[in-house]
């Protein structure tokens, strides 16, 4: 079952995917939106718990360690895009497993079989000839430090979602502290922007900036995906190998992929079709070697 989950916690982080690029193209505050987004989850995460009547534990406040994980990351990635090359930045967040791999390793004694190995190996290969940029070379690296930043924070928001299982910490609960030290977070920034922000809004602008109400509702609504993927991926941790359900979940990139093919009508260029024909290739190899 955690490959189905994986799977599922990939395409609802592709929808997550293809909503940030949307709402990229617009005029909007992104840290009022990401609130938005991260209070949904509490929001969603908090009706379940209560729903459910899990228990609220001490394990579940691992979930303050997982949001300020997920806080991080995100912030790093956005700023490794705003000083850096964009290609570099995605491909290095699109490297978490590798790490989750060998700390998964290194922490809990989790070993791969060589078939698993293999198609980690070429899920991994898939991702980086879809994210891969000629662009790229030693003398062009702008923006690495916090690409590199990022890959770790992702790595561990994956490690402590893992470990949060293997505590038996309560779902929930532990996704409701998540998410709300994530709202927290990311609405300390925006009020500590404000005043900036206000100031270039006295300026001429186009197009028109979305204001704070649409764009903290518009946020709530990507956060049903976030936590559709957070529930998913728990899930998914609980039952498989962590690199291994790192390693499938990244691939929600090549949903991203081929909405920009066939909504946005983008080409793919060879490599980006190599990539995506490895990764598929992959998936059934975890799937036959999934035990």
């Amino acid at each position: 079952m955690w490959l189905i989950y994986s799977v599922l916690a990939a395409v609802s982080f592709g929808l997550r995917g293809i909503l940030y690029h949307w709402t990229s193209q617009k005029s909007l505050n992104r840290n009022v939106l990401l609130c938005g987004t991260f209070f949904m989850g509490a929001l969603i995460s908090l009706v379940f718990s209560l729903s459910l009547r899990q228990e609220w534990t001490v394990s579940a406040l691992i979930g303050v360690q997982m949001g300020l994980f997920s806080f991080g990351a995100n912030a790093s990635m956005f700023k490794g895009f705003a000083v850096g090359k964009a290609s570099l930045v995605a491909i290095l967040t699109g490297l978490p497993s590798v790490v989750v791999v060998i700390a998964a390793f290194a922490l809990w004694g989790e070993r791969l079989n060589m078939m698993q190995f293999l198609a980690f190996v070429v899920i991994v290969v898939g991702i980086l000839l879809v994210r891969y940029s000629n662009e790229i070379s030693l003398s062009n690296l702008q923006g690495a430090q916090w690409g590199l930043l990022a890959l770790l924070l992702f790595a561990g928001n994956d490690l402590s979602g893992k470990w949060s299982t293997m505590v038996e910490a309560p779902l929930f609960p532990t996704l409701f502290y998540m998410f709300a030290t994530g709202t927290a977070c990311f609405g300390i920034w925006w009020l500590k922007d404000r005043p900036r922000m206000n100031g270039e809004e006295t300026a001429p602008a186009a197009p028109a900036a979305w204001n704070t109400q649409r764009t903290f509702l518009i946020g709530m609504s990507v956060g049903i995906t976030n936590v559709v993927g957070m529930i998913l991926i728990i899930k998914a941790f609980d039952d498989g190998k962590a690199g291994l359900v790192s390693a499938v979940v990244a691939l929600n990139v090549l949903l991203v992929l081929l909405y920009s093919r066939f909504v946005l009508k983008d080409h793919f260029s060879r490599l980006e079709q190599s990539g995506l024909t490895m990764a598929f290739v992959g998936i059934i190899m975890m799937r036959l070697y999934a035990s």
